[in-house]
């Protein structure tokens, strides 16, 4: 199937298939996820689930963010390619 296939039927999830390849990254995540079990031996229950709350909405904003960056990186390539097609790049 072509991408505009995918796109039509509603197959095609650019969020699902970026996969970064980033060596940092995986430390990055092993940190945080110390950093929480720490936090949950140390906090109160309430405590603790403010802070998973601060995660989530943290996770929320990232995603809200990438997804603006995705459309600015599409609609920047899609412009690109409109000036190349009508000749304004030499």
């Amino acid at each position: 199937m072509s991408i505009l296939e995918d796109l039509y039927y509603g197959k095609w999830y650019p969020s699902e298939r970026t996969r970064p390849i980033n060596p940092e990254l995986e430390s990055i995540h092993q940190k945080i996820t110390a950093s929480m079990k720490t936090l949950k031996a140390r906090l109160s229950e309430h405590d603790y689930e403010l802070i998973e709350e601060l995660s989530d909405l943290n996770d929320v904003l990232i995603s809200i963010l990438s997804a603006s960056d995705y459309i600015s990186g599409y609609k920047a390539g899609a412009l690109t390619m409109v000036e190349i097609f009508d000749g304004k790049i030499i």
